[in-house]
């Protein structure tokens, strides 16, 4: 037996140890473990890699708390809190070394703990996997519009994940044209040849519960996509289904100091020299 092999029908959460603590005792990560009863698939699960992003972290509760191990055809591994730092000082980025976890993948076993939690998910996390889902919101510092983001590709990780994408079930479809920007969780995850997708939600600090059902319902819909959970998918009607980079580290820089107004919404679709806001002295 390994650390996620349970005997079938059983499920279990347990802790992984990564480093110690300066104050003594471990810094470690939950793992939660559903074994179905059939053999079949494996569908990985993770939240919180960023500390103020608190849907996925309630969706991957009740998941966890709701599913019976009878049910399943295959095996759910979910780490609900992958930033433990983060989520206990309510911040994006870890406080012991200041880094931001979806920048580092794959990490350095050596290195400092977030680097350290990034390989052990590289590693050990995501080679179990036939499909990975990382969880993501908009956190304090972001107002992101309820999304199932995807990579983009002929090839076969493309097609899986535009399939799985589909089947999700948010109003929002992003897609992006593949490799993945390095450091991301699903960067990794493709570098494995493991079909991915990610979320995202308005965040605010807070989990909305519509977004939390909306990502709990997704991740099982995915499950019976891949044949993992019995029944027909329950899904939301798509509203906009986009083609972009992805990539939110972007940013306008602001021509002069003083009070933005903004003058467009999410989704709203904008063209060069169209006006955004007005800045106010």
């Amino acid at each position: 037996m390994t650390l996620f092999s349970l005997p079938a029908g059983q499920k279990q959460a347990t802790w992984v140890p990564l480093a110690p603590r300066s104050g003594g005792g471990q810094w470690q990560l939950p793992l939660l473990i559903i074994q179905g009863a059939r053999p079949g698939p494996t569908l990985a699960v993770s939240a919180g890699v960023h500390g103020d992003e608190y849907e996925g972290i309630a969706a991957i509760r009740t998941l966890y708390d709701g599913l019976a191990p009878n049910q399943l055809s295959g095996r759910l591994l979910m780490i609900p809190v992958c930033n433990v730092p983060a989520f206990e000082a309510g911040t994006r980025n870890s406080p012991v070394d200041g880094l931001n976890l979806a920048r580092v993948f794959p990490g350095d076993s050596g290195g400092t703990l977030t680097q350290r939690i990034a390989a052990w998910m590289h590693q050990h996390f995501l080679p179990e996997a036939d499909f990975y889902i990382d969880l993501h919101s908009g956190g304090v510092a972001y107002d992101i519009p309820t999304l199932i983001g995807y990579g983009v590709g002929d090839d076969g990780l493309g097609q899986a994940s535009r399939a799985a994408a589909e089947a999700f079930g948010a109003p929002v479809l992003w897609g992006h044209p593949l490799p993945h920007p390095p450091g991301r969780t699903i960067s990794s995850a493709t570098a494995l040849g493991i079909p991915s997708l990610y979320t995202e939600a308005p965040g605010g600090g807070f989990a909305r519960p519509a977004d939390v059902v909306c990502f709990e319902r997704g991740v099982q819909n995915v499950m019976r996509h891949l044949g993992i959970l019995p029944g027909t998918l329950e899904k939301a009607a798509v509203t906009h289904d986009l083609l972009g980079s992805g990539d939110l580290d972007r940013v306008l820089a602001a021509p002069a100091g003083g009070f933005f107004q903004p003058e467009v919404s999410l989704l709203d679709e904008v063209k060069a020299g169209d006006q955004l806001g007005t800045i106010y002295d």
